[in-house]
């Protein structure tokens, strides 16, 4: 839906365009707020990590009941779920004056309200307390959004087009006062200064957030958008635990979120070109987000080598030996090598259950399990104190991570652990890409291994492409430490369902459509979360869940979080890849060891025309037709600059 600008006088003679005088609008506010702004300004200049502020007892408070009440009773919420965000939203507030009579007449206190907080009244009033500048009246931009248990928003810094500050109107029940532990909290991020080789300073948002503002009904948190640094998320929702009792209200957390713009045109305080400068300051910020010199983990290739001409391909009896300590034996057979080497020649994916040989497997689950049960912390991935971190930035990944330790470490190790052994010892190894190279047919040059673990509650990575020319093998070993009693359940019955609640699944989706091709498009569908621009595509992560039968969304393969599952994807240029966030709620965080393999220039060459993009599209509809009752939101998070604006700025 494309987003109408609203004015606050009426346009064309429109009788639901209503023009608030001070006086009227006023009357809408709680009393004595008028006169308070100039300890609210003092207190918005001190705060940190950015300046923002947060008003108590916004409106007045029989109004801000009765729009909850409308709210309720007559607008419809859509669950909508990508790589950074799940949430319930609501149509585009701004949009109301499209609505008949009929529809408007149902609505009347949440017109009141929109009228009343676009008001000139109230547009100076947050314009003194937060310095911002003037504000549109004409340029409207609303919307509510809904969280209920396992509901969330990542990290982001709503830097979309004209956009000057942010706000959030919680609308959470009145007569039942939400509780800080249920979730929900607006979370703030400190950004650090660093400089790049070429003398540019970046700010970069740390790993973890520093303030945390509970949702309050009736109160008001608002931030003056800056650009690469008002980073920003909404904590996940919890859910009730099985032995919590309380009234809790279902736990939904309800808001009205959205942004003022600078002035447009006509209005008092425009300036002819400023959007054009913000919007390249915009563009700036987003080129700087992307590099990635100060993300973490950093790459770190281990060469593989060749073997000469006069080296047989075929695994001496000693190095069959070897792998037989890691690898089930099933998958060393050469019927069973030949078997996936044609199932991934057909999809350039394939997936590997059971992979490590049982007894090996045995003592890395009862490795891993209890590290599991504890509340992580570093190391969490016990290594190599240098090797071991948190992945950042924020608003691209968090999890925490261990590569390979310098070569030689291990032998060291008077006690390798499971993991180690893993990490350390069997997925660098030249034979294992030997054995893989068999799978897939492949020559590969180089590897790059991390272990990862996504905590419940923590972690995700957002949707990134590959933009390599050539194609990327790789492959994934699932560790998640699953109870035997729950793998036994899970062959029984279907995951997706509870992957669908408690995330932690990998996807790879089709790539973004050309960038020149979406600036013609100044109609996309809106995305109401404020988390940025997320350009429509067959592969945007906006619309991976979608509910609509038949419709192609994309999703090439998923990865569940599981034990002992090897999966091999051979990625193309512009396929995009994320783990989705792990609820608090999810039985175990997700654990895996990913290696990354670069082909050799002939293999490159050869499975760069696109073969390997369409073979995995056709294993991905297999996969994905058994996960379509998981998908069941996918939104239009797609949006050009200004009708990015959305909702759920917080």
């Amino acid at each position: 839906m494309k987003r109408k600008n609203s004015e606050p006088t009426p346009l064309n003679g429109s009788p639901k365009k209503r023009a608030l005088s001070d006086e009227g609008a006023i009357k809408s506010f709680r009393a004595g707020l008028f006169d308070e702004a100039e300890a609210y300004r003092k207190e918005y200049a001190q705060s940190q990590p950015y300046k923002h502020g947060v008003i108590h007892k916004l409106i007045e408070d029989s109004l801000l009941r009765k729009v909850r009440d409308e709210i309720r009773e007559h607008l419809h919420f859509t669950p909508k779920e990508t790589d950074i965000y799940k949430i319930h939203q609501s149509g585009d507030l701004a949009n109301l004056d499209g609505l008949d009579d009929s529809a408007l007449s149902k609505l009347p206190s949440l017109l009141s309200l929109r009228d009343a907080l676009y008001s000139p009244a109230f547009r100076h009033y947050i314009s003194r307390v937060a310095n911002s500048g003037p504000l549109s009246g004409k340029k409207t931009d609303m919307a509510i959004n809904v969280y209920t248990p396992t509901c969330h928003l990542l990290c982001h810094d709503d830097v979309i087009g004209s956009r000057r500050l942010s706000y959030i109107l919680y609308l959470t029940d009145p007569d039942l006062p939400w509780k800080a532990e249920w979730g929900g909290a607006l979370r703030l991020y400190p950004t650090q200064k660093l400089k790049s080789e070429d003398g540019t300073e970046t700010l970069v948002p740390s790993a973890n957030f520093s303030v945390s503002i509970p949702p309050a009904f009736n109160q008001l948190s608002f931030f003056t958008i800056q650009p690469g640094e008002s980073f920003h998320d909404v904590e996940e929702v919890y859910q009730r635990g099985p032995d919590n009792t309380e009234e809790d209200g279902g736990r939904i957390r309800m808001a009205i979120s959205g942004w003022f713009h600078i002035p447009q045109e006509g209005e008092e305080g425009f300036e002819p070109g400023l959007e054009e400068k913000l919007a390249a300051k915009s563009s700036l910020s987003q080129l700087q987000s992307k590099a990635d010199e100060f993300d973490l983990p950093r790459p770190s290739w281990i060469p593989i080598p060749a073997l000469s001409t006069d080296e047989s391909p075929d695994f001496t009896d000693a190095e069959f030996d070897w792998l037989l300590k890691y690898i089930s034996p099933t998958y060393l057979t050469p019927d069973t090598v030949e078997e996936l080497n044609e199932a991934f020649q057909d999809s350039s994916a394939v997936t590997l259950a059971s992979f490590l040989h049982p007894k090996f497997a045995a003592k890395l689950h009862a490795y891993l399990a209890p590290l599991d049960a504890a509340p992580p912390s570093l190391p969490a991935l016990p290594g190599h104190e240098t090797q071991a971190d948190i992945a950042r930035p924020p608003h691209k990944q968090r999890f925490l991570y261990r590569q390979p330790a310098p070569e030689g470490s291990l032998a060291k190790t008077s006690d390798p652990t499971p993991l180690d052994l893993l990490l350390e010892d069997l997925l660098p190894n030249p034979l294992f890409a030997r054995w893989i190279g068999l799978i897939t047919g492949l020559e590969l040059e180089r590897a790059q291994v991390v272990a990862r673990r996504f905590r419940r509650g923590l972690d995700y990575t957002l949707a990134t492409a590959y933009e390599e020319e050539e194609p990327q093998l790789e492959v994934c070993l699932g560790i998640t430490p699953v109870a035997e009693k729950e793998q036994k359940e899970q062959k029984e019955t279907d995951e997706d369902d509870d992957e669908a609640v408690h995330g932690g699944y990998e996807v790879y989706m089709v790539g973004d459509e050309d960038e020149d091709e979406e600036e013609e498009k100044p109609d996309q569908p809106t995305s109401s979360t404020g988390a940025g621009q997320r350009k429509k595509s067959k592969a945007d992560p906006a619309v991976y869940k979608s509910g609509g039968e038949g419709e192609d969304d994309g999703v090439l393969f998923t990865n569940p979080a599981g034990w002992n599952s090897l999966s091999i994807v051979l990625r193309d240029t512009g396929v995009l890849r994320f783990v989705k966030y792990v609820s608090k709620s999810a039985k175990n965080d997700r654990w895996d060891v990913t290696v990354d393999y670069a082909l050799a220039a002939e293999d490159a060459e050869g499975d760069a025309d696109g073969e390997a993009d369409d073979g995995a599209d056709e294993e991905g509809d297999d996969r994905h037709d058994d996960d379509e009752d998981e998908d069941e939101d996918g939104d239009d998070d797609d949006d050009d600059d200004d009708d990015d604006d959305d909702d759920d700025d917080e």
